[in-house]
């Protein structure tokens, strides 16, 4: 009898405790991108130090991924903040459908706009004309952010000819010289565009001082942002662009404890993570605490306890 009571205890004990760790899942990007390599990073850490287990999934982009947790599909999502700012005011591709059953965790880097070309006669994005030109899928971050830079140079997509494809494939295509340039929107170095650089070679397009200010007046979300020489092999100059917050963002299943454990794991982790990816050594509190959207409760208590503020949902 004593030896059926243990066994019912060690069960009972094993099963609270496997219904305290929450698993949630964690939609990223493509493959090659940051997003996927960095969140796959996050995913890990936070599972093997807190109590909130997170699975990390490839993704398609900032809109697929509001996308996929507005209908429960995944709880946590890597999104720009342009786009998400777009879907929560139902703005742009959303127009008159916001989305708002998502708030903000934490920004974690800037996100690059990085034009690319193996062409050394394509020097501005003026340059584009009548050219073959990858802007990501239609509807996603680098979709948008392609429309405002050739918006920023008064052109459109009648201007040149555009193809919708991942970095992934981006960049093969630009090794097949199939085509002529491609928008990648992540943080740098991207390891699609690295193999690039390694394998064949490529430039990265200048943007001036006005053109800059022209994008800024387009999205407050932009920034200004340089890529340092020597980001990227033969590239051994500095490269003026702009940038936007990749963001992590929650539904409405994330609790808040787990909120809390998520967002205070990474950035008391920041040393570990750090030697994990590069990217870590860009987490700021102050930076992860202002990113244009409402702030989910847990995050917010984590980062009061830091002593700073922030926006919750209303």
């Amino acid at each position: 009898m004593k030896k059926i009571l243990a066994l019912v205890i060690a069960l009972t004990l094993a099963l609270s405790c496997a219904a305290a760790l929450a698993e949630l899942t964690f939609t990223t990007g493509g493959t090659s991108g940051t997003y996927y390599a960095f969140g796959n990073v996050l995913a890990q850490y936070i599972t093997n130090n807190s109590d909130v287990a997170v699975t990390a999934i490839s993704g398609n982009g900032s809109a697929a991924n509001i996308d996929l947790l507005d209908i429960g599909d995944a709880q946590l999502g890597f999104v720009q903040n342009d786009v998400a700012s777009y879907a929560f005011n139902g703005i742009r591709s959303f127009d008159g459908k916001p989305i708002d059953t998502f708030t903000a965790l934490c920004a974690l880097y800037d996100e690059t706009v990085q034009l690319i070309t193996c062409n050394p006669d394509i020097k501005s994005v003026a340059d584009l004309k009548g050219k073959r030109v990858s802007i990501g899928s239609q509807g996603s971050g680098v979709y948008f952010n392609a429309l405002d830079f050739l918006a920023a140079y008064d052109m459109t997509l009648d201007d040149i000819s555009p193809f919708y494809a991942s970095f992934g494939d981006s960049t093969e295509d630009l090794k097949n010289d199939a085509l002529d340039a491609a928008f990648v929107v992540a943080g740098a170095p991207t390891p699609a565009v690295v193999d690039l650089a390694t394998t064949k070679g490529c430039y990265l397009v200048s943007l001036d001082d006005e053109h800059v200010e022209k994008l800024m007046g387009i999205s407050g979300a932009y920034s200004k942002t340089i890529i340092p020489a020597g980001t990227y092999d033969g590239v051994d100059a500095d490269v003026t662009t702009v940038g936007v917050k990749a963001t992590i963002i929650a539904n409405e299943d994330v609790t808040e404890d787990e909120a809390y454990a998520i967002v205070s794991t990474i950035f008391e982790g920041k040393d570990a993570i750090t030697e994990a990816h590069a990217k870590g050594a860009e987490l700021d509190l102050e930076y992860a605490s202002t990113c244009g959207l409402p702030y989910h409760a847990g995050a917010a208590k984590y980062f009061a306890e830091k002593g700073i503020e922030v926006e919750t949902a209303k």
